[in-house]
């Protein structure tokens, strides 16, 4: 079966990972550069809503103001033309060897000065290009030594960089929100706000935590040993999914940046699923982007890089008819009810009901048989894993 992407399906992609040249901590580039113009029109013809970008992979660090400006209006051109969008952008402080203790959390003053200045510019550019939203992935916020980093000081620091972010976009009247993207190590040996629940915590603390939310990735939070499907649920429960990024990954291991679906293809559907069918009425859960920030393998030529792309498109297509004929089967909805997946939503306690009417409900305890689940009141979760993966390898 093959599906036709449409810019309706909300599919983005970074220039970075289009763009990846090949090039890893063992070996250098195996692929010549595309030049974003050449990005945008390939994509607008697979079928894409849009493109986001570092501002150092449409610019080079240091350029000047004009060779910046051509970039910008080439890519703003190229949108035009072909009606590709940039709906997100982000800020580069990681590469350059001057934020090789970090950006906004370095032990350098000046450092994290400059770090602010270089995201306040990329802010405005946000706005230019009609982005909504702003990626903060802290890849060198970290350290490999315990002694070398204050954490308690360095969280400080993050938060007044964030605050001090947020107090420009309301003052300046922007339509921007942010969207801080959680790691657990990789390149630093520890990053600050390692996985989706360190970076809801940390969101709390804010001044303005309303405008700041997650952009969970599928290989960092299973890089950690978590499900990625659950962070998920855990961020939409908090209303606080601003973006996600797709990609997929085979277990505890660096970050491998494949293609969607092509690591733990179960954990994948479930996610699809809940994206698309886990809404409070049973429809969309997740209505933004679905961003695939994946790296196409350093073995592939350039027809390589737009097939690995078509490939991350298809697959979710895939899992999204998979996961609606999943829900759509009677043996499915009796599986369901067996498990009493749905009463988990009925509270426990009935309405007006406090601690004093629950103990004396004398049927809640006293005469509650707990020895009737030795042996006995199955919940059939096995028999629904495995409808699932019928329906996931279309034996139904």
């Amino acid at each position: 079966m093959t599906l036709t992407p449409t810019p309706a399906d909300k599919f983005t992609f970074g220039l970075w990972t289009v763009g990846y040249n090949g090039g890893d901590p063992f070996g250098g580039p195996t692929r010549a550069p595309l030049d974003v113009v050449h990005v945008i029109e390939k994509l607008a013809s697979f079928g894409a809503y849009g493109l986001t970008f570092h501002d150092d992979d449409l610019f080079a660090f240091g350029s000047t103001d004009a060779e910046r400006r051509t970039q910008i209006d080439r890519l703003k051109a190229a949108c035009e033309a072909t009606g590709l969008k940039t709906p997100m952008i982000t800020t580069n402080l990681f590469s350059q060897p001057v934020f090789k203790d970090g950006g906004f959390t370095s032990n350098d003053r000046a450092v994290r000065r400059f770090a602010l200045r270089k995201v306040l510019r990329n802010i405005d550019l946000a706005m230019e290009v009609g982005a909504q939203t702003f990626v903060m992935w802290g890849g060198r916020e970290g350290a490999e030594y315990d002694a070398a980093k204050d954490i308690r000081s360095a969280l400080e620091r993050y938060r007044e960089a964030v605050n001090l972010l947020s107090e420009y976009v309301l003052d300046a009247g922007y339509d921007l929100k942010f969207a801080i993207e959680p790691k657990p190590n990789e390149p630093r040996g520890d990053i600050l706000l390692p996985t989706v629940g360190h970076a809801l915590a940390f969101i709390n603390s804010l001044e303005h935590p309303e405008m700041v939310g997650l952009n969970p990735e599928v290989g960092h939070e299973q890089m950690a040993g978590l499900n990625f499907q659950a962070g998920i649920a855990q961020a939409l429960y908090h209303g606080k999914l601003f973006h996600i990024d797709l990609n997929g990954q085979r277990g505890i291991k660096y970050d491998q940046d494949l293609v969607f679906g092509h690591g733990d293809l179960h954990n994948a559907f479930a996610l699809v699923d809940l994206l698309e069918n886990g809404g409070p009425n049973g429809g969309q859960a997740y209505t933004g982007m679905r961003h695939f920030d994946y790296k196409p393998s350093r073995t592939e030529d350039e027809n390589g890089v737009w097939e690995s792309a078509k490939a991350n498109m298809q697959t979710y297509l895939l899992l999204k008819e998979r996961a609606k004929a999943f829900r759509a089967d009677p043996e499915v909805q009796e599986a369901l009810a067996a498990a009493k997946v749905a009463e988990l939503a009925v509270p426990t306690l009935a309405e007006g009901e406090g601690y004093r009417e629950l103990i004396a409900d004398t049927e809640s305890y006293e005469n509650f048989d707990s020895g009737a689940y030795f042996n006995g009141h199955g919940f059939g979760f096995v028999r629904l894993q495995q409808l699932a993966t019928e329906h996931l390898l279309g034996a139904r």
